[in-house]
């Protein structure tokens, strides 16, 4: 049963600072109705990962997954899971096995078979509160927190505890019914509450739901109503949904409110009735209940159209207002044809993928469909990543109110745009490659937001932006002599608000000019970037400083960045305590500037970057701002410091040794980089400290903070002395570097070293010694790079370390493992040496490691010989990547762990001389491989029959410049093969067709890059039955015929992607040639979607 708290009892879990302190890592993910195995997966490793992945391959994400967990002790909270499918749950769980032990995962489900489907150990049943927990959630709910309201008198508490009856013990309908009535101060209002004939309803709405939807005013219902255009934990953001009610006309303006103000409170009022809620995933996002979704579903009617992946309308559309729809990743007109009798839609609004990022979109559907929507007030198209134009035709959609066409490949807008005199909101956010805005956009006179972050290319305004007098976003301004362009034309636009960059400040002569922006009288706007032109000619004189002295903020202001600024001091405003509320300040390339503003006494200041002060020679008081009767610590906010690329900088002053620990004592991060002359003195008291970074600053003498023993500490590049001033106690994770001389005895001689306190990467450490009478149990990451002097590495000292990366390090030769200690390596699981020149030897009788997942082995010339009993001594290997030794000349003996799942192959030309001995037959679990032949490679015909595993689902066949033809039988027993990539074959001038018929699995062919491919069998394409992706890029002499009627029997071709083929495109205009290629839905031309 929905409704019961099964998200809100995992959200208390996962939330607890405890159970989060007991995890490496803790990742939420909303899995939802609608299962996509792909979508799941990928959305777990951006989580994991906290970044997002272009990956579209079920395999590799869930290898990539696997390595991420691997070792790790996480938990993983899946929530509303509706997927039963047993193979399914037990795939998308395989890349959980590589956690540590004590790894968790909680389900949320309404469904017990789901449970059983995910293998729970132990299933708690959630059932309904029983009557007193009721009305303690009712009262918290109803009388705000306050057991003395004097509403809770006994009138109240007994129509209430009737109410609550009821509700049936489910939360969400006591939370929801109780946020009601906290705004009814009358008896009466109650009592209808009580009475009301919505409790007898039979259907699937949650009666208190209904009720709680009934008593909205009628202003917020239909914006309520209207976010049924989301899906089911879709989440959203408050900004971007108040833009979507004022597009449709929900929202009005008052005397004292602005439509934003209004959409704010809507907003403000469906969240404390319970209708909308915070994100688990996402804390700047709010989300619906599945069941209170379902109750906007239910309002809104046939008024709002959600079109899903894979599926067309059939809906009479007639009387629908508002569509939505699941992007993906081709979009044609034949899905959308039948809105082509939506007269009346108002919304067309593309939804955000989680397992996308790059998307496609036709010429046709923008072209012949939008002029038929007069009536759009939203069009979303944003993400169509080669969506290089918009129609002319927009300009004739003169309701439109909100366009966004931000992350497009778009060079330029339609002068036509400037004719939707109503358009409110304009986002072209990461619009990398647009030159200019429309010339007449000062004609857009009721536009509110326009978003400009990210749009490089754009380096002058349209004339008279001033006009634009209900401006309220506008995130990018350049300043030109240009007549119209002025700074002057900022002052025109009082509303201006949240976030500004002012580019081009080198144009601004004097104070007068400069006050004519009016910044100080701003008040709402909270985020100032201030830049001049890189390099600028400008002459440093007093006209700098007056000019910055004129573009005084409000002091509302939070956040100041000042970007190559040309004067020699800063005004007395930059850093002036009468900015209580600035919490960020980043200044940069200020590189005249002889001393620093006066920062810390700015109450609130948490973050501060300075960078590239070439004038700075010392940091002293000026930079405290503090007075001899001032009471306040500097910088007693502080959180993160940065000090970068001051090239000059010799000396820190310390706020006086009678004020010792009281500045920075918040700070949690200090990072000082590429500072080639100072010196000291750094703050000795630093109580917060968790992450301290010196790099490049050779000449500092300094002692180190004394931080606590949880903090993070590199020191890279700087005198050895640093080191023996390094504290007692040492810090949880180490890394060292750029020490010609580093004796790790002496080093640690003096030191008490709580766990993980060795160093965890070593980096440029020239006569590196590892003394074999230390202690390195306590490891358990260790990063060796550019450490010549080490010669050979004893991995037994490390019996702990998970994860051994070694690079660089010219004069290793060896790894070594003292015969007693052979089987002490059961902790690693991956191992990386690259760049290893003199590298020739694992340890003598193999590598017992048996939990090693990752292998990579790259650029060591001269190793001759992998390690031995692989296939015994490596039973978990599952990924193994050898790249660039050019003298191994074959596998072990008995071959690979029977374990590996990928396997890649890189410019090893000995090696793949001998590739008839690989015994790949005998890896039952290899199903990705990745062969590239090199620059040298002189293989001629490949691969030979029988050499190649039957169980492939991947191969990548590439950079053999030799290579003029596929042996016959090559594939013949690759009935598994799902994918397969060809590419930088120079002298490739043929595919036989017994090459390609035995493919009966395969769904994506690449081939890339092959400039004397000619031929492609048509008989030989006839056969691909399971075909449904077919790239063919930079085959410049493939002619037309060769693919012509091949292409016509696939019929599960469903992508055809063909790019700098002249040969195969010149006809691609004819009808014949649309004609034959009809039935292939997506057809990618030169980068253009053709329908």
């Amino acid at each position: 049963m929905g409704g019961l708290g099964k998200s809100t009892l995992a959200q208390l879990v996962y939330n607890d600072k405890k159970v989060q302190k007991h995890f490496d890592l803790v990742a939420w993910v909303c899995v939802s109705e609608d299962f996509d195995m792909f979508k799941v997966t990928k959305t777990i490793l951006e989580v994991v990962t906290s970044s997002t992945s272009d990956i579209q391959d079920l395999n590799r994400l869930q290898l990539q997954l696997k390595e991420k967990l691997m070792g790790k002790k996480f938990l993983l909270v899946l929530d509303d899971v509706w997927n039963r499918n047993y193979p399914e749950c037990e795939i998308l769980s395989n890349p959980f096995k590589s956690g540590a032990q004590g790894s968790r995962i909680i389900v949320t489900t309404r469904d017990v078979d789901v449970a059983l489907a995910m293998r729970a150990f132990e299933i708690h049943h959630l059932k309904e509160l029983q009557d007193e927990d009721c009305w303690k959630l009712f009262a918290r709910h109803a009388f705000l927190h306050d057991a003395n309201s004097y509403m809770h008198s006994h009138q109240f508490e007994e129509l209430g505890r009737q109410i609550v009856e009821k509700c049936k013990g489910l939360p969400l309908a006591i939370k929801t019914i109780g946020a009601l009535l906290r705004s009814k101060v009358d008896v009466s209002d109650w009592d209808e509450v009580l009475n009301s004939e919505i409790w007898s309803f039979s259907n699937e709405i949650l009666p208190a739901l209904r009720l709680s939807y009934r008593h909205l005013p009628s202003y917020i219902k239909r914006c309520f109503a209207y976010c049924s255009i989301f899906p089911k934990d879709h989440p959203f953001k408050k900004h971007e949904l108040v833009l979507l009610w004022m597009a449709e006309g929900f929202l009005h303006e008052t005397k004292y409110k602005t439509m934003e103000a209004v959409g704010n409170y809507y907003f403000g009022t469906l969240v404390s009735r319970s209708l909308f809620q915070k994100s688990n995933e996402d804390e700047l996002c709010f989300v619906m209940h599945d069941l209170i979704n379902d109750l906007a579903k239910f309002v809104s009617g046939e008024f709002t159209f959600r079109l899903e992946v894979d599926s067309r309308s059939h809906q009479n559309v007639n009387k629908t207002r508002h569509v939505s729809y699941a992007r993906d990743e081709y979009e044609n007109f034949k899905r959308f044809e039948t809105l082509q009798e939506a007269k009346q839609l108002r919304t067309f609004l593309a939804l955000k993928s989680a397992s996308r990022n790059c998307f496609y979109i036709s010429k046709k559907l923008l072209r012949d469909l939008l002029p038929m929507l007069s009536c759009l007030r939203v069009l979303n198209l944003s993400n169509y990543r080669e969506l290089c134009e918009l129609p002319e035709s927009i300009g004739k959609i003169t309701q439109l109110r909100y366009l966004d066409i931000s992350h497009t490949a778009l060079k330029r807008l339609p002068d036509s745009l400037c004719k939707l005199y109503n358009l409110q909101t304009l986002k072209l956010s990461n619009c990398g490659k647009l030159e200019t805005l429309p010339r007449d956009m000062q004609k857009l006179v009721n536009l509110r937001h326009l978003d400009l972050t990210q749009t490089p290319c754009i380096m002058e305004m349209p004339i008279h932006m001033g006009k634009l007098k209900c401006l309220q976003t506008l995130t990018k301004f350049m300043v030109s002599k240009r007549c119209g362009c002025s700074i002057r034309e900022l002052g025109k636009l009082a509303n201006l608000r949240g976030a500004l960059s002012i580019l081009g400040l080198e144009n601004v002569e004097s104070f007068t000019d400069a006050e004519g922006a009016c910044l100080r009288n701003k008040m709402d706007l909270k985020e100032l970037a201030l830049n001049w032109k890189k390099g600028s000619n400008t002459e440093i004189s007093e006209s700098q400083r007056d000019v910055l002295n004129g573009l005084q903020p409000h002091r509302n202001l939070k956040s100041l960045t000042i970007n190559d600024y040309m004067g020699g001091s800063f005004p007395n405003w930059v850093g002036d305590h009468s900015f209580p509320y600035v919490t960020s300040i980043d200044l940069e390339n200020c590189k005249y500037c002889c001393s620093l503003p006066a920062l810390g006494q700015l109450l609130s200041l948490q973050n501060l970057s300075i960078v590239g002060f070439d004038g700075i020679v010392v940091v002293g008081e000026e930079f405290y701002g503090s007075t001899g009767s001032s009471s306040i610590k500097p910088f007693g906010a502080l959180k993160f410091l940065k000090f970068e690329q001051m090239l000059n900088w010799e000396k820190w002053s310390s706020f006086g040794e009678e004020n010792e620990g009281g500045a920075y004592h918040r700070l949690e991060k200090l990072y000082i980089r590429r500072c080639s002359k100072l010196t000291g003195d750094l703050p000795l008291h630093l109580p917060s400290l968790g992450i301290l970074e010196i790099t490049d600053c050779p000449k500092m003498l300094a002692s180190l903070p004394r931080a606590t023993p949880t903090c993070q500490l590199e020191l890279t590049n700087c005198r050895e002395d640093i080191l023996r001033e390094m504290p007692i106690h040492v810090t949880k994770e180490l890394t060292i570097g750029g020490f010609d001389a580093v004796d790790m005895g002496d080093f640690f001689s003096h030191m008490s070293l709580p766990v993980g306190g060795l160093p965890s990467t070593l980096n440029n450490c020239k006569k590196l010694g590892l003394p074999i009478n230390l202690d390195y149990s306590c490891l358990e990451v260790l990063k060796l790079f550019d450490c010549d002097s080490l010669r050979s590495i004893p991995m037994d000292l490390f019996p702990n370390v998970k994860d051994m990366a070694i690079r660089s390090c010219t004069d290793l030769e060896s790894l070594i493992v003292a015969e007693q200690h052979q089987h002490d390596l059961v902790a690693l699981s991956s191992l990386t040496i690259e760049g290893c020149p003199n590298f020739v030897s694992f340890p003598r009788g193999g590598l017992h490691a048996t939990n090693l997942g990752k292998l990579k082995i790259e650029n060591c010339k001269s190793l001759r010989s992998l390690p031995d009993k692989m296939h015994m001594l490596l039973p978990s290997l599952s990924r193994f990547w050898i790249s660039g030794c050019t003298n191994i000349e074959t596998f072990p003996e008995r071959g690979l762990p029977s374990s590996l799942n990928e396997l890649g192959i890189w410019d090893c030309d000995k090696l793949v001389e001998s590739r008839m001995g690989w015994s790949l037959q005998n890896l039952a679990s290899l199903r990705e491989l990745e062969i590239i032949g090199g620059s040298k490679s002189d293989v001629v015909s490949f691969p030979e029959k029988g050499l190649l595993p039957t169980n492939l689902i991947f191969l990548m066949i590439s950079e053999f410049p030799n290579l003029t033809s596929f042996d016959k039988n090559g594939f013949e027993n690759l009935t598994s093969l799902k994918s397969l990539y060809i590419s930088y074959c120079d002298n490739l001038k043929c595919i036989s067709k017994e090459g390609l018929q035995r493919l009966t699995s395969l769904k994506r062919l690449y081939i890339c890059n092959c400039p004397k491919l000619e031929r492609m069998p048509e008989e030989g394409l006839q056969h691909l039955t399971s075909l449904e992706d077919l790239a063919i890029i930079n085959c410049p002499k493939l002619e037309y015929c060769m693919l012509e009627e091949g292409l016509q029997h696939l019929t599960s071709l469903s992508v055809l992607c063909i790019e700098n083929c002249p040969l195969l495109t010149k006809r691609r205009k004819e009808k014949e040639w649309r004609h034959k290629f009809a039935h292939i839905p997506f057809k990618i031309v030169d980068e253009e979607l053709i329908d």
